[in-house]
């Protein structure tokens, strides 16, 4: 049976850093270097998910932009139609969306919610976890 975006959660934590859509791209590109992450989501009213901002669309801004990128708001370089999954969305499932959509995170939502954010890391990290657990469950059973 395929984990879930909520055991990926409850294994990892559910914080998410967050910014503004009015923060520029130089202060959203120190949140990202600060924290060590590689996106961070984008809420605006009741922290409702309106955006992602990545490592790539620092790129991309800076090559379309140049420097006066860094004092532009976010809101013009982020990701606005952001695919989002469920805490029941399975690993399987996760795996899919970010293969064939190109991306490497996906904000968790419940009940409307920003709840958590998962990596092709996690995700990565979960099936390995699995792929032990049943190599010692084959283990077992031949053992006896």
């Amino acid at each position: 049976m395929s984990a879930s975006a909520r055991s990926i959660l409850e294994q990892k934590g559910r914080n998410v850093i967050t910014i503004s859509p009015s923060v520029t791209l130089g202060e959203a590109a120190r949140v990202l270097d600060e924290n060590k992450i590689g996106a961070v989501v984008v809420v605006g009213v009741e922290n409702r998910i309106v955006g992602i901002f990545t490592e790539r669309d620092v790129v991309r801004a800076l090559g379309s932009a140049g420097r006066d990128a860094f004092d532009q708001p976010v809101s013009g370089f982020m990701t606005a139609n952001v695919y989002r999954c469920r805490e029941e969305t399975s690993v399987n499932e996760l795996m899919e969306m970010m293969s064939s959509r190109r991306f490497r995170h996906v904000p968790v939502e419940d009940a409307g919610k920003l709840s958590g954010i998962i990596s092709i890391g996690d995700v990565v990290k979960s099936r390995i976890r699995e792929i032990e657990a049943e190599a010692e469950h084959i283990k077992a059973y031949i053992a006896g």
